[in-house]
């Protein structure tokens, strides 16, 4: 069963930019299912262009911007 978009509703979302790097954290419930948490990163290079990344490693200053978020992101799931 391929991912369809219109049955993953965002629930909560927030975001906090950086220098060249934009983080989110979001709860999204898919088809009606268990609200989950999601940490995504998105890079923006020299020309302004976006990418995702994998979130992967934080530096301490990201962890204590995206903390306050993740609390607020528990409520949800």
């Amino acid at each position: 069963m391929p991912f369809d978009k219109s049955l993953d509703k965002s629930l909560f979302s927030e975001s906090v930019e950086f220098e060249s790097t934009k983080i989110t954290v979001g709860v999204f419930s898919y088809n009606e299912g268990t609200p989950k948490l999601q940490i995504s990163r998105e890079n923006r290079n020299a020309n302004g262009d976006v990418s995702f990344a994998k979130l992967g490693r934080m530096l301490k200053e990201e962890v204590e911007a995206v903390l306050p978020f993740m609390e607020k992101a528990k409520e949800f799931l």
